[in-house]
């Protein structure tokens, strides 16, 4: 072994130590930042690491290096630009589309390898991770755009099928099978590995059109998951230890929190892939056309004179927060009860938002500390000692139907709101969530309904408590 070979391969291996360590470090909120770095370290070693190889080999051409170089570029602008600008209602969306790209790109390097070398010929050790590469790479390219398209709105957030679908499915899945594998046997044909490709395409795009809104934070991360696969098989076909370290890191992350989300949701991953349930929000419906019997209208000021002489408090965040940017208002009413020795702690459901995590980078935007945010079993373990529950957009997630059979969240881990001694639901209407059944948290006698926008509504809650704790 050359002296060059050996420091590209110690290189390679501190990268792949680096990602186990910032993998580990994003386990906990508290050092998920720190594990972000970590990792992003390790990919800059690994990324000059691969450089040298290349110019040290001379297997790069002027052609090569000049892509590279503009790809490096252009990616890097984009990447420091975008994840500064974002909105954290856009995060999803943003994560969707890293997805993509990353599938993307290991799908191209598969087909340019096998464009390359198809005249010669493969051997079946080359050829089986190469069609895999392509084939899982385009399913998370295309369904990841249509996630992220659904995730903005630009697609409908409903789950969208047609009759005969599932034929349709059937069909497609068996022509990209017969195709990869007559590719991988054949080992030359660009025609069979073109038809591979585009059979992936279209099933990331028919696996993703039915998935509804509540499947979203399921659906990104097993994208996440066939993102990281899809780069580990890039890894075999081009024979690079990095990549494959890295996309079996990713890919089994993914997996593990793709299964963790869908216990959340009691959903077993094929019943969201099969079908999944959700609808959209544009059926909101004005509260004065809305059936308000039973329902029990709060104000601002009711809602400040109960906040500031409570003990206890328990905010449940839920997409509408995020939909509103209304996380620092939320922060700062923590704030100030706190400075007036309310004890105020956060509830997170780990499948509230649009994806794995959500509430949490939203509450730190907003620099919001770790040690108030509680997750779903010790949350609920506190709601028994809870004066008020302040839930802000939140609601499948806490929803009672949930330990009751026969409807479409029977079953899911909930937070148990109803469970405190006063509830106060800030809500712009009655419309049910995702799951598009009613919520009886909302009638019950213990609740106070607020309807308004999240951000203005909390606004003038925090002008009221303010009110009540400087008295």
């Amino acid at each position: 072994m050359t002296t060059l070979a050996f420091v590209i391969g110690v290189s390679y291996l501190l990268s792949a130590t680096l990602f186990v360590l910032g993998l580990h470090q994003m386990r906990a909120p508290s050092t998920a930042r720190r594990g972000n770095l970590t990792s992003a370290v390790g990919m800059a070693i690994a990324l000059v690491g691969t450089v040298i190889l290349a110019a040290t080999t001379g297997v790069a051409t002027p052609l090569g290096w000049a892509a590279l170089l503009l790809g490096s570029a252009v990616g890097a602008v984009y990447g420091v630009v975008r994840a500064r600008t974002v909105k954290m209602t856009d995060i999803p969306q943003l994560v969707s589309v890293f997805n993509a790209v990353g599938g993307g790109a290991a799908a191209v390097v598969a087909l340019s390898d096998f464009l390359v070398r198809s005249s010669t010929g493969f051997a079946l050790s080359e050829s089986i991770p190469l069609v895999l590469d392509v084939v899982i790479g385009s399913v998370t390219f295309s369904g990841s755009l249509i996630a992220a398209g659904k995730l903005q709105g630009v697609i409908p957030g409903r789950p969208l099928t047609f009759r005969g679908s599932r034929v349709v499915n059937a069909v497609v899945v068996l022509a990209c099978l017969v195709a990869a594998v007559a590719s991988v046997v054949i080992g030359h044909s660009v025609v069979l590995l073109l038809v591979t490709l585009g059979a992936a395409l279209l099933i990331g795009v028919l696996m993703v059109l039915p998935i509804g809104g509540a499947d979203a934070p399921v659906i990104v991360s097993l994208l996440n998951a066939f993102t990281g696969l899809a780069v580990a098989m890039a890894g075999f076909a081009i024979n690079n230890q990095a990549l494959i370290i890295a996309g079996a890191l990713v890919g089994a992350a993914g997996t593990i929190l793709t299964l963790q989300m869908a216990a959340a949701m009691n959903r077993s991953v094929g019943n969201i892939l099969l079908g999944g349930f959700g609808t959209s929000d544009s059926g909101l419906v004005a509260v004065s056309s809305q059936d308000l019997t039973g329902v029990r209208q709060v104000t601002a000021d009711d809602v400040g004179l109960q906040l500031a002489y409570a003990r206890h408090v328990l905010i449940v965040p839920g997409f509408g927060l995020a939909s509103a940017q209304a996380q620092h208002e939320v922060a700062e009413l923590a704030k100030l009860l706190l400075d007036h020795r309310v004890d105020v702690k956060y509830a997170i459901h780990p499948v509230a938002g649009r994806m794995p995590g959500h509430m949490n980078v939203l509450l730190a935007e907003a620099n919001v500390p770790y040690e108030q945010m509680l997750q779903l079993d010790e949350a609920n373990a506190a709601f028994d000692n809870c004066d008020v529950a302040l839930v802000v957009g939140a609601n499948d997630v806490c929803n009672p139907s949930a330990r009751e059979s026969g409807n479409a969240v029977s079953g899911m881990p909930i937070l148990d709101v109803d469970r405190a001694r006063s509830v106060v639901v800030l809500k712009r209407s009655m419309s049910p969530g995702y799951a598009g059944i009613p919520n009886p948290l909302f009638t019950n006698p213990s609740t106070g309904m607020l309807f308004a926008d999240a951000k203005q509504g909390l606004v003038d809650i925090l002008a009221a408590t303010k009110e009540y704790v400087t008295a």
